[in-house]
């Protein structure tokens, strides 16, 4: 039987290229989503399409409800979703601990499965500076599996892996679609409207498209407004 592993699915294009990578690898995936309160609610639509056509063991979503501390453009609907870059600074749309909170979930679901690895989407390189997506924090967190459960103390030995983490935004596209992801089903927008059609203007929709361009691909993301 195949190795189970957790895989968090946020339904943007990095998680769903991960997703296909664990699975390529030979791992029976099991997803895990998050309603954490954020603004652009259409991504967790295209988290279960991306689901559903790549076969997941099963798929989870959890409500924690960030938006309950706020913080983040993401998560607060009075602070603006940036649409120029912010250059040297971390920008506003950083969600407090949030991939501390997606793994800490994930981490607690793969101990009650079994298994010992975890999939995470995280990138250094084109990325909008977020300090939990280095590879000093998955480090850390990786150290803090291993003590902080009752399979590590009992000598399972959990993995988080970021297959993503040293590769540009072009490298990403190009290796998910030689997997067959479709990012067609995928937002990725700060700012997606309820049918999931980016701004075109905020970080995440602009290295999207400079991915898919020097990916030399075409761009399947549908916007509000003519490009």
């Amino acid at each position: 039987m195949s190795q189970p592993a957790v895989v968090l699915l946020s339904g943007g294009l990095d998680s769903a290229t991960v997703l296909a990578i664990a699975r390529s690898q030979g791992y029976a995936c099991h997803a895990l989503s998050f309603d954490y309160g954020q603004r652009h609610g259409a991504e967790l639509r295209a988290a279960e399409r991306v689901a559903d056509a790549f076969g997941v063991v099963e798929r989870k979503r959890i409500h924690i409800g960030l938006d309950a501390i706020g913080g983040s453009a993401l998560t607060d609907a009075a602070i603006a979703v940036p649409d120029q870059p912010q250059e040297g600074v971390i920008p506003v749309t950083y969600v407090p601990a949030r991939n501390t909170v997606f793994l800490a979930f994930a981490l607690g679901w793969a101990e009650v499965l079994g298994s010992t690895d975890i999939f995470i989407g995280v990138n250094a390189v084109d990325y909008s500076g977020y300090p939990d997506c280095r590879p000093a924090f998955i480090q850390a967190f990786e150290t803090l599996a291993n003590l902080a459960t009752k399979a590590g103390v009992e000598g399972a030995r959990f993995r988080i892996h970021t297959p993503l983490i040293d590769l540009s935004k072009a490298e990403i596209i190009r290796a998910g679609t030689r997997l067959g992801v479709d990012y067609g089903l995928t937002v990725s927008c700060y700012s997606a409207d309820p049918d999931g059609r980016a701004c075109g203007v905020c970080d995440a929709c602009r290295l999207r498209a400079a991915g898919f361009t020097a990916a030399g691909l075409p761009d399947p993301t549908r916007y509000r407004h003519a490009r």
